[in-house]
């Protein structure tokens, strides 16, 4: 079997390494790829996995590789060439491939449609409202006493959420956002969401138009420093399982979301293949979903895909051919935790090129597996090429040993200006703390 893998971050590089464990997996490319995405083999035959010069958001250019190279699989990574309707392309030209259409990619490329979707199924939600003039917004954020999350509609890199204590930052965020044009044409129109106290994980679920199955738990840490300060971001690192739901409540929240949400997509002839990603608040009077992602999350994957026993190739094609339900996930009991390595300046802008040491030095730690985000080479040297750099990642018996193992690799690898939190999974060992 061919596979084509769409994209070039450290969620494409976990996609890229599980796959190639697959033994029907003897030919593999990833456009565009990165450096560590380059240096994988397949587990079937020793043969490299070949990076394409083609952007995630080249559609006709990924359509032509794929009609002249006839992949018997496309796996499509980021969100942008999904909402863009990459799928829908595809599969005029009868060309195989994972990830929801254009219709269903909804859920992601508009926060508006995904607010108003929850509100007209049942499935439980922030209040919120949706607006494109700056005065209406203002005055529905001051009625929540402006604490709030004022969210760009569109994709935004995962940057489009601004939180909001007070009425001050309530007004700049939507100033910001509709009349200086912060994020473009993503935020033409915003969503205000009331701000929900409590703790919040991110959970994962494998479609295929009919059926789901869910992931274990995980928890992302959005901000960029400790403690939860600073700016949203991609995503600074993330752990599995995360302890705040036993398996009778994961099967609850499955019960109070999923299944409003798949009738829901039943009535509006929404035909939803791939992974649905909510991100969830556990309040006290239950959990609401904050958003809708209509991929796999970045970090999370680099995460979940270490502890998944099954054949990803598979699960994928099961999804895309709906057949999921001749599929049961399998999971190591393991803990995994993921702390990125990002550049100086990050989420903001940040300087390229910087030579990277110690990546071999850190994978000689058991468990410990380095996920490529923002990388390539230059002239033969491993070079910083993007916001995240890197993905230390490990796996142990224990998530105070795969934490402990993820932060001595984190200090075996070396370039200039990196940083990174120092509390991923700290919340997990002391869940009352604040």
């Amino acid at each position: 079997m061919k596979v084509l893998v769409v994209g070039g971050g450290g969620r494409e590089h976990a996609l890229v390494w599980k796959l190639a464990q697959s033994p029907r997996i003897t030919r593999m490319w990833c456009a565009p790829g990165n450096a560590g995405i380059a240096a994988e083999r397949l587990r079937s035959n020793d043969r490299p996995v070949e990076c394409v010069a083609i952007g995630a958001e080249e559609l006709q250019a990924l359509a032509a590789f794929a009609e002249a190279h006839q992949p018997d699989l496309t796996v499509v990574g980021p969100d942008n060439p999904l909402g863009l309707g990459i799928v829908d392309l595809f599969e005029k030209h009868e060309l195989r491939i994972w990830g929801p259409n254009k219709k269903a990619a909804r859920f992601e490329a508009s926060k508006a449609f995904s607010q108003s979707f929850m509100e007209k199924h049942g499935i439980p939600a922030p209040r919120s409202g949706i607006f494109s003039e700056p005065e209406e917004a203002s005055r529905f954020a001051a009625e929540l006493g402006g604490r709030c999350a004022v969210k760009a509609d569109g994709l935004a890199l995962g940057k489009g959420v601004l939180i909001c204590r007070d009425m001050a930052q309530a007004d700049e965020a939507i100033d910001r956002i509709l009349r200086r044009g912060a994020f473009g044409e993503a935020g033409r129109r915003i969503v205000i969401q009331e701000l929900l106290e409590g703790m919040e994980i991110s959970l994962h679920a494998l479609c295929d138009g009919r059926v789901t199955r869910l992931f274990p738990t995980s928890q992302d840490h959005k901000r960029a420093y400790d403690g939860d300060q600073g700016p949203n971001t991609g995503g600074m690192g993330t752990y599995s399982p995360a302890p705040f739901l036993s398996e009778a409540e994961l099967a609850d929240v499955a019960r109070r979301i999923l299944d409003p949400w798949q009738r829901g997509c039943e009535a509006e002839g929404i035909d939803f293949r791939g992974i649905l990603y909510p991100g969830i608040m556990l309040t006290a009077e239950g959990p609401k979903v904050l958003e809708f992602n209509a991929r796999f999350g970045d970090p999370e994957t680099q995460v979940y895909l270490p502890r998944l026993e099954n054949d990803l190739f598979e699960l994928l094609s099961a999804s895309a051919e709906g057949t999921l339900a001749d599929h049961q996930l399998r999971w190591r009991p393991d803990a995994c935790v993921c702390v990125v390595m990002a550049s100086e300046g990050y989420p903001g802008s940040y300087p390229k090129g910087r030579p990277i040491t110690g990546i071999e030095a850190a994978e000689e730690i058991p468990g410990v597996k380095v996920f490529h985000a923002g990388t390539k080479l230059a002239d033969g040297q491993l070079v910083t090429n993007g916001g995240r750099v890197l993905g230390v990642t490990a796996l142990a018996p224990s998530l105070e040993e795969a934490r402990r193992n993820a932060y001595e690799a984190v200090s075996r690898i070396h370039f200039e200006g990196a940083h990174y939190r120092r509390d991923i999974g700290a919340k997990a060992l002391a869940p009352t703390a604040d």
